[in-house]
This record gives structure tokens, C-alpha cells and sequence, in this order.
């Protein structure tokens, strides 16, 4: 869980929650990451179904101390998830996408097959990461499919569609993608702990 303390010039201050020593801790940050969120929903695009997993994804990183710059609701088709992902990279200001949705069985669940058109450079790490916190939870999580991967500069992470799960991946990863997007973005050039 994290709490955001602080807003000052270009830093921002938040504290995470430990479990282990039930306390904040307080972390300092440089410049804000800057975020674009899409959601997939073919009823979502219609104005039949409530895009309630954005507004999720917008509490979790705006908490952390992140900028969302950019949401949109697109219907499951790839060619459009394809070109909104090449659109939001091409703005340049977007250090993070997160996609959620239409990454299970159906056959229109095809965003990880659009993101992997768009990404050059794959991160497994990631979605093992997501699909093996996720199977402490449900055994479900083994049926996710979302991938992740680096265009340019940019970050992009596919989510699933469920809003719980959106809120326990977030909470569980945003810490050390924190430090991936810094590495990325030139910001800091070690991964070792001190």
C-alpha cells in the first residue's frame, strides 16, 4: 500500500507500507514517471460496461507519485490496440503504459498479441513475476497471457481486466518498477542492491 506524502518542485516523497515491519518508509524520488493507461473493453467502448480497472490503475500509480497523462477505452480489436499503443509512444512524454484487459481465453482477448507487434525489446520478468504473485491468490492466474516489453523509452505492462487484480499487482510491483523505469530512463545505471 502506498501513501503519498508530498509534493515539491520536481520531487515527489511517498511512503510504502512494509508488512514485515508494519511501518512506512519514506522514499524520496526524483523527476515524476508519467503514465498512459488503455483499457480494452469491447462493451467498456460502448458505453455498456463501467471502465471501473482505470480508475483503479489512476488511484495505485498517483498514490505511488506517478503523472497519469493519458486514458483511453478501445474496444478488443488489434489493429486498433496496436495503433493506440505506436500513438501513445510516439507522443514521447510517456514513461509507463499499462494496459488492461483482453489478455484471458476468449478469442477476442488479443492485446498481448497486439503489444507484442509493438514492443522491441521483451521483459518475461515482469508478467512471470505478475502470473506467479498472482497464482497466491487464485490458481486462475495461471490463465493470464498479458505480456510486457520496451518500445523506445517507454514501458509497456499489460494488466488483466479484473479491478482487484489491477490493485494487488500494482501494489506488489510498482516498487521495483520504479527502478526498471529509472534504468530506462537513464536515472540511475545500477540494478544491484548496496
Amino acid at each position: 500500500m502506498y501513501k503519498k506524502l508530498d509534493l515539491y518542485k520536481n520531487e515527489v516523497y511517498y511512503a510504502i507500507y512494509n508488512k514485515s515491519i508494519m511501518c512506512y518508509l519514506l522514499i524520496i524520488r526524483g523527476e515524476i514517471m508519467r503514465v498512459g493507461i488503455i483499457c480494452m473493453s469491447d462493451k467498456g467502448s460502448k458505453g455498456e460496461r463501467e471502465d471501473l480497472s482505470t480508475k483503479v490503475i489512476i488511484e495505485c500509480v498517483e498514490n505511488f507519485g506517478y503523472e497519469v497523462i493519458v486514458t483511453d477505452l478501445i474496444p478488443d480489436e488489434g489493429d486498433i490496440i496496436e495503433k493506440k499503443l505506436l500513438e501513445v509512444v510516439e507522443r514521447g512524454n510517456i514513461d509507463l503504459i499499462l494496459t488492461t484487459g483482453g489478455t484471458g481465453f476468449s478469442p477476442r482477448d488479443v492485446t498481448p498479441e497486439a503489444t507484442l507487434k509493438v514492443i522491441e525489446r521483451l521483459t518475461p520478468g515482469i508478467p512471470e513475476a505478475m502470473r506467479a504473485f498472482s497464482m497466491k491468490i487464485t490458481n486462475r492466474g495461471m490463465l493470464s497471457r498479458g505480456v510486457a516489453g520496451i518500445r523506445k523509452n517507454t514501458l509497456i505492462i499489460n494488466l488483466p481486466g479484473s479491478p482487484k487484480a489491477v490493485r494487488e499487482i500494482l501494489e506488489y510491483m510498482l516498487e521495483p518498477i520504479d527502478h526498471g523505469l529509472e534504468i530506462l530512463l537513464k536515472k540511475t545505471g545500477d540494478c544491484a542492491r548496496k
